[in-house]
């Protein structure tokens, strides 16, 4: 039950930080704030709650993958804070980020086969490649960080998913699930950074994100 009541605070918690981020873009400058302070409890304490349901797992899979999920979630909570702060912090953001993938890639490599097969990062290649090419132009100084960053996470994806595809256990499904859903809200963050926001950016980018992080803490037991 405690899981199921921890996701349900989750769950609610992120409502409470997308609704605070969507409302708090249509609003007057003594509004925006409010909704600011809302952002600034509620979406680090959403990741207190997922964190929490990675760390009580009951029967968790290995303590080292465990361990290596727990400090994945506990370097995108510093990221989270990071991206929140009004003045830019988006490469400590990066940074941050890029620390939750390796060691995200590691706990699937490690419960997995060594690295997956070459044949299965193809897709994942494309897809890199075709969100470079679309972005190039835009990113400027930042084009060495993003592809860093994007190997670093395509290749945690490649990872879950020679995982599931070895084992087919429940577990490795919701980890795959939420580091295609990781992919999905650092691509939508990654337009609207550099691209141009969309009015429904905000909810893509946290909606997938809390999703993804929620399924991965899920995966450990």
């Amino acid at each position: 039950m405690l899981p199921i009541l921890l996701s349900i605070c989750a769950g609610l918690s992120a409502g409470v930080t997308i609704a605070a981020k969507l409302l708090g873009a249509r609003t007057t400058v003594a509004e925006r704030r409010r909704y600011k302070r809302l952002e600034y409890i509620f979406k680090p304490l959403t990741m207190v709650f997922i964190i929490a349901i990675a760390i009580l797992a009951e029967d968790p899979i290995s303590p080292t993958y465990q361990t290596l999920i727990v400090l994945g979630l506990l370097a995108s909570l510093a990221g989270d804070v990071f991206l929140m702060l009004e003045s830019d912090r988006f490469v400590q953001g990066l940074a941050s980020f890029l620390v939750a993938q390796i060691l995200y890639a590691i706990a699937f490599t490690y419960e997995g086969n060594a690295t997956a097969p070459l044949w299965y990062g193809l897709p994942f290649l494309l897809y890199g490649a075709l969100m470079l090419w679309w972005l190039w132009r835009f990113l400027g100084p930042m084009r060495v960080p993003v592809i860093v960053y994007m190997a670093a996470i395509l290749f945690m994806a490649w990872q879950a998913a020679n995982r599931w595809i070895e084992t087919g256990e429940p577990g490795t499904l919701l980890a795959l699930i939420g580091a295609y859903l990781f992919v999905a809200s650092d691509s939508v963050l990654a337009v609207e950074r550099f691209r141009g926001t969309f009015r429904s950016a905000p909810f893509w980018v946290l909606a997938t994100y809390f999703a993804a992080q929620l399924l991965i803490a899920l995966s450990v037991g």
